[in-house]
């Protein structure tokens, strides 16, 4: 009988190969329930996203050149609304396959994550004030953590040794602004051509996988969905971008991104379980929190939009958007890598890590051999010097 975890054999035994045929069979009966729905939502969303582009010129729903939108020309913003509707018709096809009992879960995620996608339209279109739209965000929140009970409340975190630490009164407030802070960090991402659909369909690869490893097919589901749409909106995104995400399209990715985390390993007796959307997306939530700190210290609003982001330095530096997005797209890899080691899947590690390594160096070498840097020293100018110029 196969083991309920998704590589139970790689990480308990030394002697089983990674990809040894009981992993290879591990991997598609765990993971099968989220290709599917992954692949389902990429198409739909890849075919909407055209169309969407042409909605978006006739309603107006344009982004500006301006300080928060530093591009050349008007772009379309109903990216969001595109990928939801390719999440949400991938969950609705593929929702007959969950146990009844994981339905309702599925459906609240659906549910309320459309929400923010409809809802957050409005500030693309005509931008809204930064109070009215913190009340909306911390109304999808409310809906989510309070209107759907504690499905999607954080009511315990697992510590070493096998300890749980009930939050009891805390589980709302935390839950709130887990919440809270998913749907910002996505949107203050949303800043470079393709970054934060990219990051966000890693992200949600790297929940799959632990949901796998825990037996949870409607989160596996749910998170393969999210990816696929991430990737089907990715083909238009992606440097030179034809067509943004919009708020409504980063809140819409930070709601469910939120949700599903909660729904999944929020719910596991694992050790520091949450660690992995966390170390998965700590570039930008450690850009999050700067920039409030940031702000806060020149005593202006934490909605004031600025060119001092994380990804803004790095084009800066000289990166262009593609690089930037390669920076971005390696880390958050590696550190939810990291975070499944939490869950004994030390071997992905190793993978990742050597394509990280790879992917780094051969950046590095490309960088430099096109920059105008140069060696100080006069002995370590002759040192690397081409045997001709010695």
């Amino acid at each position: 009988m196969l083991s309920a975890h998704v590589f139970a054999a790689t990480s308990t035994s030394p002697d089983t190969d990674f990809f040894s045929v009981d992993s290879l069979i591990a991997i598609r009966d765990h993971l099968l329930p989220g290709i599917w729905p992954m692949l389902f939502a990429f198409a739909i969303c890849a075919v909407l996203v055209p169309p969407m582009i042409w909605v978006s010129r006739r309603a107006g729903v344009m982004a500006h050149p301006s300080e928060r939108h530093p591009h050349s020309r008007p772009m379309p913003l109903l990216g969001g609304l595109a990928m939801f509707v390719g999440f949400g018709a991938a969950m609705l096809l593929f929702m007959s396959q969950a146990d009844p009992g994981d339905r309702p879960g599925i459906i609240g995620v659906l549910a309320v994550s459309g929400l923010a996608a409809v809802l957050l339209i409005v500030d693309d279109r005509w931008s809204m004030p930064p109070l009215l739209k913190f009340g909306l965000q911390l109304a999808i929140a409310l809906i989510a953590v309070v209107g759907l009970g504690k499905a999607f409340q954080i009511t315990f975190v697992s510590v070493l040794g096998g300890h749980i630490v009930q939050l009891g009164l805390l589980a709302i407030p935390i839950s709130l602004f887990w919440m809270l802070g998913m749907q910002n960090t996505v949107n203050l991402l949303d800043g470079v051509d393709g970054l934060a659909s990219g990051v966000v369909m890693i992200v949600a690869v790297t929940l799959m996988f632990a949901a796998a490893g825990n037996h949870q097919p409607q989160v596996v589901q749910l998170a393969g969905a999210l990816a696929g749409a991430c990737g089907g909106f990715l083909l238009f995104n992606f440097s030179p971008a034809r067509i943004f995400m919009g708020d409504s399209g980063s809140h819409f990715l930070g709601t469910a991104l939120g949700m599903i985390s909660i729904l999944g390993v929020a719910k596991v007796a694992v050790a520091f379980a949450l660690a992995i959307p966390i170390l998965a997306l700590a570039l930008p939530i450690a850009d999050t929190a700067w920039a409030i700190v940031r702000r806060g210290r020149i005593k202006a609003s934490v909605a004031t939009p600025d060119l001092k982001h994380i990804h803004h330095r790095l084009l800066d530096f000289g990166l262009n958007a593609r690089q930037t997005c390669v920076v971005f797209y390696s880390a958050s890899g590696l550190l939810g890598a990291v975070g499944l080691m939490i869950f004994g899947h030390q071997r992905i590690l190793a993978v990742v890590l050597v394509t990280f390594l790879i992917i780094v160096s051969t950046a590095a070498a490309d960088r430099l051999k096109k920059s105008t840097w140069r060696l100080e020293h006069p002995y370590l100018r002759r040192l690397l010097a081409e045997p001709s110029t010695r």
